[in-house]
């Protein structure tokens, strides 16, 4: 009959149910996972879905957190990102907010074992710096005042931009040096491109500080260049002359 609607090739999808993690079995929920079996067994999605800690509408934290990693995303492109790119992806500022704070910590945990340093060699002052230096989107230079056995006295952030001579003068950088009586001083600071190569304006500053050091008697024993987890150093190079 031509008044009747014809069900007979109408496709039904199954229902979806979305479920929270609450109704998840315990020991498949990350904070259960993490206190039966250590940090170790979880996921990276499980342990960002940690920080974030709840879901949003129709979406889990694991959910939210698999997005992130998704498109090809891993850890480190996430620990460069800032409230505001994490925003950009669907992560509420507050859950933003503690994931941009857990992985600041893990750039600082190696500066922060309470006992000064001595730097031995280029590679001494790289495995300290790199956690603190890679993930920068903008160039920061520091300089590290040494005590007359190479331990650390202090460390001074100098400037933080695009790296020239107007921004790193001699002044701003034995000033500390001076004031804390340095016997020696090492500069680093990171290329944001993943590049390690000193660039023309990187050589020019590192012969300017050498001389301003040499006149001031507090001489320069290197300046390393962080990019991501490579590193280069002037004095390995034969470039402190």
């Amino acid at each position: 009959m031509s008044g009747k609607k014809n069900n007979q090739h109408r496709v039904f999808e199954p229902a979806y149910y979305h479920t929270t993690i609450k109704q998840w079995p315990e020991s498949e929920r990350p904070r259960e996972k993490l206190l039966q079996y250590g940090s170790a067994a979880l996921s990276e999605a499980e342990l960002i879905a940690i920080l974030i800690r709840t879901g949003s509408k129709g979406a889990t934290a694991v959910d939210l957190a698999k997005k992130l990693l998704s498109d090809g995303r891993t850890l480190r492109d996430i620990a460069q990102m800032s409230v505001h790119d994490l925003e950009s992806l669907g992560i509420g500022r507050v859950r933003a907010t503690s994931i941009v704070a857990a992985f600041e910590l893990t750039r600082r945990l190696p500066l922060d074992d309470g006992a000064k340093p001595m730097f031995r060699t280029p590679e001494d002052v790289a495995n300290r710096y790199i956690p603190k230096l890679r993930d920068l989107k903008h160039e920061e230079f520091w300089s590290l005042l040494l005590s007359a056995s190479n331990r650390l006295i202090s460390e001074v952030k100098i400037s933080s931009g695009i790296l020239n001579s107007s921004l790193v003068h001699p002044r701003e950088c034995f000033h500390h040096a001076i004031k804390e009586k340095a016997a020696c001083v090492i500069f680093i600071h990171n290329h944001p491109s993943g590049n390690p190569e000193p660039s023309p304006e990187d050589i020019t500053i590192t012969k300017q500080l050498v001389e301003a050091g040499n006149i001031l008697g507090i001489p320069v024993h290197d300046h390393i260049i962080v990019a991501g987890g490579k590193f280069t150093s002037f004095a390995e190079k034969g470039l402190m002359k």
